[in-house]
């Protein structure tokens, strides 16, 4: 395989993961999976064959019910004292810093059986802020540095991802237009105001954050319509008298939380489970959480939702079913579209309002907006499009990049690196 100074961008995201090269001028994509540009951003170590699969492997083999530790979502632990946690992972102890390291270097290695290049240099784009506390927020950015070098790369350098887009998308636009990106991904929202002031080049006018993603809408959905089923908000009687209490919040919070998942097969919070079921009102519900944990069917539960959430949002009905197999044979829970737009009303209300406050900031008003960037898969949501276009009236919405847009700005700033 050649040498060659050559720099790959990565689009490392929460959920998935592209990876891209820029050639004569032009961004493309390389194929990471067949006929797929994007990989999902998962790992499963599996405990049998003494191996780890990577993006849909790792996920058909979490369905399959390998025995192993399925993983997702992991840079949201970016900048979190839990990325320096560390557990034995197939024979051999590993921080979730290697875990993360050893993505990025089957990225790596994807891309140069792909290309015939090896590469030594990066562009990642990353988040506006990964955390709103700047301290937190730099230690994200020094653990993926880590995270990189580990993988193989020697040169690392960093772009925001919305301003990766406006790069990508400048074309939709007019020379003189006044452009938003507003990029929902998994774990953050982002959003650059932008000028096209050529053909060839824009002028970025100012950037914002918000640590709110798709993530965080499963989050509410299985918060609010699975975990109830599993006895959240039920009675737990007192080890002593008659009194009871209501089950505590915590554990159903974590098992909503796709990141946090894998912690909680932990012997303590087996226990603690197994104890709640011990005292339960209602025990076939507090059953199902003890089945859970045993049997490490988290993600399961967070998949069903995640289906359900984009079955929903996709197709003109009423409703769909959240199917639970996984957990109990013929078990549903029933998401209304209504209720959808309910539980996430108050997250699009975040982003539009962070939206206008990049605008204000740049001491524009809404109005002065002619087009909306639409970026990330999370951005396709009825509820996040209803919500972002009535704060921009006049603006014309463009989604056709919403997958690809980050990957084609980082490849074409390849080419300053």
């Amino acid at each position: 395989m050649a040498q060659h100074q050559q720099v790959l961008a990565v689009d490392f995201g929460t959920s998935n993961s592209a990876v891209g090269i820029c050639r004569d001028g032009q961004a493309h994509i390389l194929e990471m999976e067949a006929g797929q540009q994007t990989l999902p951003t998962a790992l499963f170590f599996d405990y049998e064959e003494k191996v780890v699969n990577f993006g849909s492997a790792a996920e058909q083999a979490l369905f399959e019910g390998a025995w192993g530790r399925y993983m997702r979502a992991l840079k949201s632990l970016l900048g979190t004292p839990l990325i320096r946690e560390s557990s034995i992972f197939l024979g051999k102890r590993m921080s979730y810093i290697d875990i993360v390291a050893k993505f990025l270097a089957e990225l790596k290695e994807r891309a140069e059986l792909a290309s015939g290049v090896r590469y030594n240099s990066v562009l990642s784009g990353r988040p506006v802020r990964f955390h709103a506390d700047p301290k937190r927020d730099a230690q994200a950015q020094t653990d993926l540095t880590e995270c990189y070098e580990k993988a193989g790369f020697k040169q690392i350098h960093f772009m925001n991802e919305p301003e990766a887009a406006a790069r990508a998308q400048a074309h939709v636009l007019s020379a003189g237009d006044l452009g938003l990106v507003i990029d929902i991904g998994g774990g953050t929202s982002d959003f650059t105001l932008f000028r096209n002031a050529s053909n060839t080049e824009i002028e970025i006018i100012h950037s914002e954050g918000l640590r709110l993603g798709g993530t965080d809408f499963d989050r509410l959905l299985s918060f609010e319509h699975i975990m109830p089923l599993l006895g959240k908000g039920s009675p737990i009687r007192h080890a002593f008298g008659s009194e009871t209490h209501l089950a505590p919040n915590g554990i159903f919070a974590d098992l909503a939380t796709w990141q946090k998942i894998p912690f909680l097969y932990a012997p303590d919070t087996r226990r603690a489970a197994k104890d709640l079921l011990q005292y339960a009102v209602e025990p076939d519900k507090l059953a199902r959480l003890d089945r859970v944990l045993t049997d490490e069917r988290g993600h399961d539960l967070a998949f069903a939702v995640e289906a359900a959430k984009i079955e929903l949002n996709t197709k003109p009905v009423a409703s769909v079913d959240i199917k639970l197999d996984p957990l109990e044979k013929g078990l549903i829970a029933p998401l209304y579209a209504l209720a959808l737009a309910h539980s996430l009303q108050l997250c699009a209300e975040q982003i539009a309002q962070t939206a206008l406050r990049c605008t204000d900031q740049a001491g524009h008003t809404p109005s002065d907006v002619t087009h909306l960037i639409l970026v990330g898969g999370s951005s396709l949501m009825q509820v996040v499009q209803t919500a972002v276009s009535g704060a921009f009236p006049k603006a014309q919405t463009h989604h056709g990049a919403a997958l690809t847009g980050i990957i084609e700005g980082l490849a074409l700033a390849t080419q300053e690196h």
